[in-house]
Formats: structure tokens, C-alpha cells, sequence
């Protein structure tokens, strides 16, 4: 018999509806041992609230997430609001008693992401941190070649999630271009953890980091006539040396906003002396494989549906982002059920601290125009 896993959401937005969405695909998982529903869901605005009362399995519709935490009916909390109001609202979810999904940055800043941490042991509630994209099958395979030891001795390690849309200076300001919702990091909270989560499970925690970061537009259009000012990071390069085996790798972690040409790429990719992967959602079939022979050379290879948790869909198909984020939804309802195994599995509270860590480093880094050590 499946267990059940009810679901409040707190934050009915962008990720909140992707979450919706996930869980009423849920059936496509194939001899999955959870079953997901959506069971509440609390947002300030009424829009998004109507929106959610198309899913049969919602019963509970608030604005009050005290409220949400008081129903019986729900075993995990998925909360997705601005940064600002992380450590409040996941500490309230400990609180009541409720297991939590976070989304990212967990926490503005490192102290509050300490802070959460510390809870969370204390409460003995499960408790990970949303990142997606390491469970499309191309991340995967980068994944498994880096943990085969085929590789050789580690050259080179880059990580990246690139934007592009603030290139465009009449785009409004929102709560992420602000330091008072998003924090001092910038786009290291917004999009961080998505380039952190592979190297630091597989162990690449960096040991010192030369931050370069980069404000370009320092006002947008408030939406009202006027203008508002813009005082976080757009860009942000941060040039680690990783410490593997003795020998100090060089890895190279990249957020941008400001990166032409791309729409919502996240890429990773590994050089070794015996071979390299790399994998971009920019061309989400394609795997390149470096292979050092007699004639060195990179081979693409073309991907089709291997997921980490089987789905009914066909192999030859190609995955998307609803697909990544249900096969993480799926990490977290098997870990939380003891059923994980060797599967990759979704940020946990140590990492999401190291990731503060790091990205508190590269402030510093940044202000003194030196390497910091961690």
C-alpha cells in the first residue's frame, strides 16, 4: 500500500502552481511508493487563490499560513515566498510540527540559514531545500561519470545558471532586484543553489573563492511612472579552488541575469584527464562526453527519458522542467519514506548552509578584491 504525503503551499505563485502540477501528474511515476496530494494552499492574493480551486484534492483555501499549519490534513509544507520571509515561515512549519520543503536561498542570509538549520535538528521534521535541475537525465549522467572515478585526475569544474531577460532596462522592478526582500547576495540567493547542489554532493566544497560581481542596472520602472532602485547583484563569477585528492581543482561557479542570449540555462560540466562531461538544458538531448584515446574526442550523445524515478513515459521522449521538478518532488516523498537508496537526492539543511557560507565568502571576497578562505 502507497503511503500518503498531504501537501499545504505556502506562496501560490510561480512554484506554488508548478507544485500543483506536479502533483496532479503524480500518477505518471511508475511503482512509485508515495502518493502526493495537495491538500492547502495560502496566498495573499485572491487570483492565485481561485486559481488552486481546479484541484479536487484542495480543501483548505487561507491567507492566514497559521491557518494551514493547524490542519490536520497536511503532512509537508512547501513554502515559496520571497526571501525576506524564509526563516519566519519555515520556523513557524517547524514549529506546528510539519515536515518542510524550502525553496532556495533557505534563509536571506547565512544567519538566518543557521538559524533554520538549527531548528530543524531540534525539531527532528525532515526538512530539504528546493533545486530541480540536477534531476534532468543529462545532469544525471554528468552526476554518475563524475562519481565513476573514470575521469582521471580533475581538471576543471564549472557550474552556471544564466539569464537573460534584465538585459532589457524597461523591465519592472520586483521583489529580487532588492536587497530589503531578496538580500545583500543578490542573485547568488536567486539563483545559487541551483549551481552549488551538484558540487557540494559530490563533495567539491570549495575551500578558498575570488568573487567578481557585477551591479549594472541600478534602477528599473516601479510600475507606477516612476522609477525604483535596483541595489542587488545582476552577475556574479566566483572562482574557487576545490580541494580533490590531495590537489587543488580549479571551479568556476557563474549566476547571471545579465547573460545574452540565454532564456533559463543551467549547465555543468566536468574535465578530467581521462574524460569530461558536460550537459546545458540548451540543448536538453544532448550529452557530451570527452573521451582521451589514441584520438581524443568529444562525443555527443543523444538522451532521451532516463529519469532517476521511473515514469510511464517512453524512453525516446525528451524531458522538461515540469519533469525535473516532479522527479524532485519525487526525491524528496522517497527520502522522507526511507526509499531513496542511492538515488540523488534534494538539498539538505548542511548543504544549504555551506552554500550561504560560500556566497557570504564572495561578498567579502568581492569588497576586498582578494581571495577568501572558507
Amino acid at each position: 500500500m502507497q503511503q500518503v504525503m498531504r501537501v499545504g503551499i505556502i506562496g501560490g505563485g510561480l512554484m506554488g502552481r508548478e507544485a500543483a502540477s506536479a502533483f496532479g501528474r503524480w500518477f505518471v511515476l511508475d511503482k512509485f511508493p508515495v502518493r502526493a496530494e495537495l491538500t492547502a494552499v495560502c496566498d495573499l492574493q485572491d487570483t492565485l487563490l481561485e486559481w488552486f480551486r481546479q484541484v479536487p484534492t484542495v480543501k483548505r483555501l487561507t491567507k492566514d499560513h497559521r491557518e494551514l499549519l493547524a490542519d490536520p490534513n497536511v503532512d509537508v509544507v512547501y513554502v515559496a515566498v520571497p526571501h525576506n520571509l524564509h526563516q519566519a515561515i519555515y520556523l513557524d512549519v517547524l514549529k506546528a510540527g510539519k515536515d518542510l520543503l524550502a525553496e532556495k536561498p533557505f534563509g536571506m542570509d547565512l544567519a538566518a540559514a543557521r538559524a533554520i538549520r538549527q531548528a530543524a535538528a531540534a525539531s527532528g521534521r525532515f526538512v530539504r531545500c528546493s533545486s530541480e535541475f540536477p534531476f534532468l537525465p543529462g545532469a544525471q549522467r554528468v552526476i554518475e561519470l563524475a562519481r565513476s572515478g573514470t575521469l582521471g585526475h580533475l581538471l576543471e569544474i564549472r557550474s552556471c545558471f544564466w539569464h537573460a531577460s534584465d538585459l532589457d532596462p524597461t523591465k519592472p522592478v520586483n521583489w529580487k532586484r532588492q536587497v530589503k526582500f531578496c538580500g545583500e547576495i543578490g542573485v547568488m540567493g536567486d539563483l545559487g543553489m541551483h549551481v552549488v547542489h551538484v558540487p557540494l554532493r559530490l563533495g567539491w566544497q570549495p575551500a578558498r573563492v575570488y568573487a567578481q560581481l557585477q551591479k549594472i542596472y541600478t534602477e528599473r520602472p516601479d510600475g507606477k511612472g516612476g522609477m525604483a532602485p535596483c541595489d542587488t547583484w545582476d552577475n556574479a563569477m566566483l572562482h574557487c579552488d576545490v580541494p580533490v585528492n590531495g590537489r587543488d581543482v580549479p571551479m568556476r561557479l557563474e549566476m547571471k541575469r545579465l547573460a545574452p542570449g540565454a532564456t533559463n540555462t543551467w549547465w555543468v560540466e566536468v574535465l578530467g584527464t581521462d574524460g569530461g562531461a558536460r550537459y546545458s538544458t540548451a540543448e536538453p538531448k544532448s550529452l557530451w562526453v570527452f573521451e582521451r584515446k589514441k584520438e581524443q574526442r568529444w562525443t555527443r550523445i543523444d538522451l532521451g527519458f532516463q529519469t532517476p524515478f521511473p515514469t510511464i513515459t517512453g524512453g525516446i521522449f525528451e524531458p522538461g522542467f515540469p519533469d525535473c521538478f516532479l522527479q524532485m518532488w519525487a526525491a524528496y516523498a522517497a527520502e522522507r519514506a526511507g526509499a531513496l537508496g542511492e538515488r540523488f537526492g534534494c538539498v539538505t539543511p548542511d548543504e544549504a548552509v555551506r552554500s550561504h557560507e560560500l556566497f557570504a565568502a564572495a561578498l567579502q571576497s568581492h569588497a576586498t578584491k582578494t581571495a577568501v578562505a572558507l
